[in-house]
């Protein structure tokens, strides 16, 4: 899909994202949204595209790094729950508790038992938390190998991307087969009527996000709320220019004469 195209595509949902956020924060409703996937299927470009244009102080974005020495004695959920929404909040997981079906299982990090146990409880975990109020949806971002591929190579190349690669990526190409057999083994046990999981072809990243946000919006209510009206008189006067006394401002990024002429 074209930039152009994208673009034309992606306003009117993001206008439509804005009034969601509108209408949860008039409501008081919880909404959490599960983004789970291959690694460079796009979910931080997904994110991304939902969060950009609402406030952050209403819309936040929660990426776990590795649990501490600490949170591995904990409860296994214990690190998620304060993350989760209060009244009229966006909570967008970047990943989430379901890293012990995914990555933790196919590389070792937790037992078989230790991921028999998780799947075992998340429909329950996740059962109090629909039954409280939240509004959860899980959505799996799907890619094939070979889209992995060039995007692993990009990033390779990219010197503003190589910060994406890690050593599990390097390991994780070799797994995309045990990969695909703990999803399957985690829709089985975690694909519930109270917190279905929504699988999206994230092959053409953009068309993905596109579809994601039409179905994330429309699995919520009627989320039209009036704008509040905003007095905004006259300034009543010829605008000010800034008056330093103590400080200057720096000098100008240098711009090429191109630019400025």
């Amino acid at each position: 899909m074209k930039r152009s195209q994208y673009e034309d595509l992606i306003e009117p949902l993001e206008h439509e994202l804005v009034a969601m956020a509108r209408w949860a924060k008039a409501t008081g409703e919880r909404i959490c949204v599960l983004f789970e996937g291959r690694d460079t299927a796009g979910k931080g470009g997904t994110i991304k595209a939902i969060s950009e244009r609402i406030n952050p102080r209403q819309c936040r974005v929660v990426a776990l790094p590795k649990p501490s020495d600490v949170e591995r004695t904990q409860w296994y959920f214990q690190r998620y729950v304060p993350h989760l929404p209060a009244a009229g909040e966006i909570v967008l997981f970047d990943r989430s508790w379901y890293n012990r079906a995914g990555v933790e299982k196919v590389m070792g990090f937790a037992s078989d038992a230790q991921v028999d146990k998780f799947l075992r409880e998340v429909p329950t975990f996740e059962k109090l938390l629909v039954d409280d109020g939240i509004r959860l949806f899980k959505y799996w971002l799907s890619a094939s190998q070979q889209a992995q591929e060039e995007r692993f190579a990009e990033r390779l190349e990219d010197p503003l991307k190589r910060w994406k690669l890690s050593p599990i990526d390097v390991a994780s190409r070799t797994k995309f087969a045990e990969y695909s057999a703990a999803r399957e083994a985690m829709f089985a046990a975690t694909h519930t009527e109270h917190a279905p999981w929504t699988v999206v072809d994230y092959n053409d990243q953009k068309h993905g996000r596109l579809t994601l946000i039409r179905n994330l919006l429309d699995r919520l209510p009627d989320t039209r709320v009036p704008e509040e009206g905003l007095n905004w008189p006259e300034l009543g006067h010829e605008p000010l220019e800034e008056d330093f006394q103590l400080l200057q401002p720096i000098a100008p990024y240098p711009l090429p004469h191109s630019v400025e002429d």
